[in-house]
């Protein structure tokens, strides 16, 4: 037997050892790699955007908004609200979605390790006669929050002004059942739908009277939604879906003499 006979198998065998090694390696390599991005998905991301504050010169500022929910002290949200730009509202569908928000990057006007939780209850129009990056502070693709100073000082001192934040999308805390607000006239109704827990904002409606089946509600601005029906002198029951897949139904929550202008509580989303 030669010596190149002896090498010959030893070279193969380091050969086959060298390519286990490697398909070891990168097959290590892909695992980590999906496991740490299936890991960071799973965390609450917080992202980059900046938040100014509005002060109310009169109390009727604290009054109505984009989403419709009105008096907004009356209404259980109090300060801790928020408008959004065009880049967060969704056309209304945020409605009633919560936010947690803190102040970064700013060591002269940040108020350190103090966060806030507010409720989108408004819409902050673009400006489009300034840059984006040049005080049109709500234009896309800016994720900009407008604060009631009361919500603003919570976190930072008023003259940051347009000061950066983090923020990240949070289930709702509200006391209480989720209110649904009758208005409307004859066969017309509508429907403003509040202090919703869990995901908060609402996406699909579902109204029934003692003599119908399950009715689908149309979304008319907000949490606004509407109906042609004659549900008159029926109990109304409700089924609402959040953002989130979770659907709630509430029964008999109008008793049969229900009027226009009258708000009843139904279930509340577990948070």
């Amino acid at each position: 037997m030669t010596a190149a006979m002896i090498r010959a198998p030893t070279f193969l065998l380091l050969l086959q050892l060298l390519f286990t090694t490697v398909a070891a390696h990168f097959s290590s390599s892909s695992s980590s790699s999906s496991s740490s991005s299936s890991s960071s998905a799973t965390l609450s991301e917080w992202r980059s955007g900046r938040a100014t504050y509005y002060a109310a010169a009169d109390p009727r500022d604290a009054v109505g908004g984009a989403c419709g929910y009105g008096d907004l002290v009356k209404s259980g949200y109090g300060m801790a609200t928020v408008g959004l730009s065009e880049a967060l509202f969704e056309r209304g569908q945020i409605c009633g979605g919560c936010f947690e928000l803190r102040c970064v990057d700013d060591l002269r006007w940040c108020i350190p390790g103090t966060s806030i939780i507010v409720t989108a209850t408004n819409f902050c129009a673009p400006n489009y006669g300034f840059p984006a990056d040049g005080g049109g502070h709500c234009n896309p693709p800016n994720n900009h929050f407008v604060l009631p100073i009361e919500a603003f000082e919570k976190i930072a001192i008023w003259k940051a002004a347009n000061m950066p934040v983090h923020y990240r999308r949070i289930k709702c805390r509200k006391e209480g059942g989720v209110r649904f607000t009758l208005g409307g006239s004859g066969i017309f109704l509508s429907v403003l739908i509040s202090n919703v827990g869990g995901a908060g904002d609402i996406v699909g409606v579902k109204i029934k009277g003692s003599r119908t089946g399950w009715l689908p509600m149309g979304r008319n601005w907000g949490q606004n939604w509407h109906l042609n029906a004659d549900l008159k002198n029926q109990p109304l029951s409700f089924e609402i879906s959040a953002s989130d897949g979770i659907t709630l139904t509430s029964y008999n929550v109008a008793p049969k003499g229900w009027n226009f202008g009258q708000t009843f509580e139904g279930k509340q989303f577990e948070s």
